[in-house]
């Protein structure tokens, strides 16, 4: 096998991108701009939605997300138990608490049925998560929410695009966030977006988001814009950079061409290693359809000699990087001792996470290069099977 290492993840840079950071620099507005104003109409357009408010994460759009809703202390959040630390973490901001809850066995998405069992009097909010892009249960999640009085809050930091019964990720609930942090669908290094169709929420969003001040903070310093602002709350500093918007103009454009070049790798894999006994493949329900941002196969442990770290490292060697998602949150200790949580009640992670492998999906990898990741994944299993 070729000693050329294959990484994770790989963005996928143009001289599109290069040009347009070019012009960024030299025009010499490097923070919130014209270009993260055009950025933003560009994504709404895109996405169709009402607002799109861009920030500097996926974090800090969920986080003022949040606070738009009115989360306070004491309040409840209901999330999946398979995900990043910042879908939970931005509940604990306000003295609030994420509930954690089991997922579904095939898609690794929260289950609607267990956010039901969930709801008490304090629950506030949900925040379902798109597992590698595959959009959850989102008419089910929806309907509970309305029968509940609850904000739906999307964790799309890897659905970008991705559909729902034909509607795109982002127009479906209240709020909607997603990342573009450099290993995600559109790269812009660090940043997100928050869109929503509701007026209210958009407009104390955008408020929050630069130390809350009232008016558009940036124009102060154009021909039209005035010294004078008031600041009404006590904000964040989450803006939005032109240097980034550059990228995410340059990327937005290529961004379902992109798509393509991810599905045809996943629909590669799913055929080369449909017929191995000894992983499954991540189901993709037929009413949806994924951004293809994670190809995850689970290890039939029971098969094999090697547990999933042994399987990782034998991948290293033969020049495959690869990645677990995720540490389970239950997992960690925060969690685990703020929440007083336990493995036994999360039955499906536990199944789920020793087992799980993430492989390799980014446009710009060659043909050669994903007949190298079948090739190793097979050669590992062949070589350490019981």
């Amino acid at each position: 096998m070729s000693n050329d290492f294959i990484p994770f993840h790989k963005p996928y840079i143009t001289e599109d991108e290069i040009n347009e950071v070019t012009d960024t620099v030299r025009s010499g507005w490097w923070t919130t701009g014209p270009k993260a104003k055009k950025f933003e109409e560009a994504f709404n357009s895109y996405i169709g939605t009402q607002y799109s408010l861009a920030a500097n994460s996926w974090t800090a759009a969920a986080h003022i997300a949040l606070e738009a809703i009115g989360l306070k202390q004491g309040d409840e959040v209901i999330i999946p138990s398979i995900t990043f630390t910042a879908t939970a973490e931005i509940v604990c901001y306000f003295g609030a608490k994420p509930v954690i809850i089991d997922v579904d066995k095939n898609t690794f998405n929260i289950d609607p049925q267990k956010i039901e069992q969930a709801i008490t009097s304090k629950t506030k909010a949900i925040i379902p998560v798109h597992y590698g892009g595959q959009p959850c249960d989102m008419d089910e999640i929806n309907e509970i929410a309305r029968n509940n009085n609850l904000f739906v809050i999307e964790d799309a930091a890897h659905a970008l695009p991705a559909y729902y019964h034909g509607k795109k990720i982002g127009t479906l609930s209240d709020v909607t966030c997603f990342s573009f942090y450099v290993t995600k669908t559109l790269a812009t290094g660090e940043g997100g977006m928050l869109c929503t169709n509701n007026e209210d929420i958009a407009r104390r969003s955008s408020i929050m988001r630069l130390h809350g001040i009232n008016s558009d903070a940036w124009k102060r310093y154009t021909a039209e814009g005035s010294w004078y602002y008031e600041v009404v709350a006590p904000g964040f500093k989450y803006n939005f950079t032109d240097i980034q918007a550059a990228l995410g103009l340059a990327q937005l454009k290529k961004v379902d061409w992109l798509w393509k070049c991810r599905k045809e790798i996943a629909d590669f894999y799913s055929s080369m290693l449909r017929d191995n006994p000894f992983i499954e493949l991540y189901t993709i329900k037929n009413d949806r359809e994924s951004s293809y941002h994670l190809f995850p196969i689970s290890l039939n442990l029971e098969m094999l000699k090697i547990n999933r770290s042994q399987f990782i490292d034998r991948l290293k060697e033969t020049g495959i990087g690869s990645s677990v998602h995720f540490i389970p949150l239950y997992r960690h200790p925060f969690y685990k001792e703020t929440f007083n949580l336990k493995t036994k009640d999360f039955p499906i992670s536990e199944s789920i996470y020793p087992r799980i492998i993430t492989l390799p999906i980014w446009p710009g990898m060659q043909k050669k290069d994903t007949i190298r990741v079948v090739e190793a994944v097979n050669y590992i299993c062949q070589k350490f099977k019981r």
